[in-house]
């Protein structure tokens, strides 16, 4: 280890001055009282452009992003740069639909996604169901944030899990005290170290490799030693198709993940979300960037972490950092992937934290909960999330909570036409939605767990690429099983939806109004820091 001191002593002072700034958080745009979830979970609703920008971007853009995607791409080649048109995809294609969901959500006091769906379709059990998807999708997502960090501190030869418990016991304390103003505070000296240690290392790595001739070349070289269905440095017919509809997929489901709605809901007004939503895809510029670290590792020779007694593909990026960068720089390197780690992770919890005050613990143990009530439940129930996060790292395999994080994404997508369409029309019928969300969950689970993976021996949720012969097709291609299985749900609400209309079946209340879906600030209807729709005021 002797030869790590360097990285480690840069690496925990630049961790302490950002845990610092965590703490710090609570007295920055510090209001009356804390002791809502207005506050405390959406930092007061009053985040403007630039720093929206910097929460959405240490939101969307995790510690995991950081040593997963690269690690993907150094695995299986071309198919990890799926990310890149993903995240250039989305930004349009949700422009429209988060402006809505900003206008009606501070129209009426809305918290979370499930929020909305229980006022807009009238129904307990389907904002139930949103708020149970939301915060199983999110859990094994906030402990995939633990598997960067894990990967950035065996890399610095240090074993064990202490420095881990270490580093969520400091983010819990600071989550608890100061809310969503600590993550939005730290972003800022987060998204500045990512920026510069790519920028440093697209400059600086291919000099010291030969040139991206060179790279490219071995990169090559390498999946022509070991040819396997899909891999190489380009997509084939095997996997252009899986490629797309995964890209298309995971856009679709970005924006539906709750810490991604709670960062888009603190913000103070609608240009707000129309400036970032134009903006953001200069993320994914640098995440392109981040892909191609994946290709300078094996140029490099880097050879994974053999963790469990199998190689950590994980650990691959912050080793081409310790082989390739002097001692001081890779500890900044190694702070800008476990900042990257805290920001989301924060955001994540508090999320986790707001669905199961609103939409479980409101809902069904105390109706008449206060304002106060609400941001200590949220508090208590954050600082759970996170041990639970922590769990499944100590006591089970990280690649099994990768898993997890491939089955979240399916699960999430199904609370797209209650969430995203629900934003557009009322036409569904909640039976129909409900229906849907079951079948689409089921059909998922069930392509997932049919999915091997040899390369793990795993028979069983083995990745979310469907083989299309596992149905009696003669071919190789795979297919996103998100997107079969939003099919499915899509199809099955449209065909329920007619049913109980045509039998005129009871149907929720919409307790919106049209012009609800277009208010800005500045509107007295609109909601900032108050529970003014439950007090008659907006009624």
């Amino acid at each position: 280890m002797s030869h790590h001191k360097t990285e480690i002593i840069v690496f925990v002072v630049l961790f302490l001055i950002v845990s610092g700034m965590g703490f710090m958080a609570a007295r920055w745009r510090r209001p009356g009282s804390m002791h809502s979830l207005d506050e405390w979970g959406l930092g007061g609703r009053s985040f403007g452009s630039w720093i929206t920008w910097f929460l959405l971007g240490g939101d969307l853009y995790t510690a995991y992003t950081f040593v997963a995607v690269p690690a993907l791409v150094f695995g299986a080649g071309a198919a990890g740069f799926y990310a890149v048109p993903y995240t250039i995809v989305v930004y349009p294609l949700v422009f429209l639909v988060l402006i809505r969901l900003w206008s009606v959500s501070h129209v009426h006091g809305f918290v979370t996604p499930a929020d909305f769906v229980r006022a807009r379709f009238g129904s307990p059990l389907l904002a139930l169901l949103v708020a149970v998807t939301g915060i199983v999708a999110t859990m094994p997502y906030i402990a995939l944030q633990l598997v960067g960090i894990q990967a950035t501190i065996e890399a610095m030869g240090v074993k064990g899990h202490l420095p881990i418990v270490i580093a969520f016991v400091i983010l819990a304390a600071y989550t608890y005290q100061s809310g969503l103003r600590a993550p939005a505070l730290i972003a800022f000296v987060k998204d500045a170290l990512i920026y510069l240690v790519i920028i440093v290392a697209v400059l600086y790595i291919p000099h010291k490799l030969g040139g991206w001739s060179h790279i490219f070349g071995q990169a090559q070289a390498k999946f022509d030693k070991t040819p396997a269905p899909g891999d190489g440095t380009l997509l084939n017919a095997n996997n252009q198709l899986n490629y797309a509809m995964l890209a298309l997929g995971s856009a679709m489901a970005l924006f539906l993940y709750p810490h991604s709605i709670t960062s888009v809901l603190a913000s103070k007004n609608r240009n707000v979300i129309k400036r970032n939503m134009a903006a953001l895809p200069a993320y994914s510029f640098v995440l392109g960037l981040i892909a191609l670290l994946g290709f300078m590792a094996i140029a490099a020779g880097v050879k994974p972490l053999t963790v469990n007694g199998k190689p950590d593909g994980n650990t691959v990026v912050p080793l081409l950092f310790d082989k390739l960068f002097p001692d001081w720089f890779a500890g900044v390197a190694y702070a800008a992937i476990g900042s990257g780690a805290l920001v989301p992770a924060a955001i994540m919890s508090i999320a986790a934290a707001n669905l199961f005050t609103r939409n479980i613990y409101r809902e069904y143990f105390r109706r008449d909960a206060t304002d106060r009530e609400e941001a200590t439940v949220s508090k208590l129930v954050s600082l759970i999330v996170k041990l639970g996060a922590v769990g499944f790292i100590l006591l089970l395999d990280p690649q099994f909570s990768i898993d997890l994080q491939l089955i979240g994404g399916v699960i999430i997508l199904q609370t797209l036409p209650s969430v995203a369409l629900g934003l557009v029309t009322r036409w569904f019928h909640r039976g129909g939605l409900i229906a849907g969300w079951a079948a689409g969950m089921a059909a998922g689970i069930w392509m997932l767990y049919r999915i091997p993976n040899p390369a793990t021996k795993k028979l069983h949720f083995g990745g979310s690429a469907y083989p299309l012969n596992d149905i009696g097709l003669d071919t190789k291609m795979t297919v996103y099983v998100g997107v079969i299985a939003l099919a499915v749900n899509l199809v099955v609400a449209v065909v329920v939806s007619v049913v109980l209309k045509a039998a005129k079946t009871a149907d929720g209340v919409d307790l919106t109004r049209t012009d609800d879906y277009f208010a800005d600030e500045g509107d007295q209807r609109v909601v900032r820091g108050t529970r003014e729709v439950e007090e008659g005021l907006t009624t």
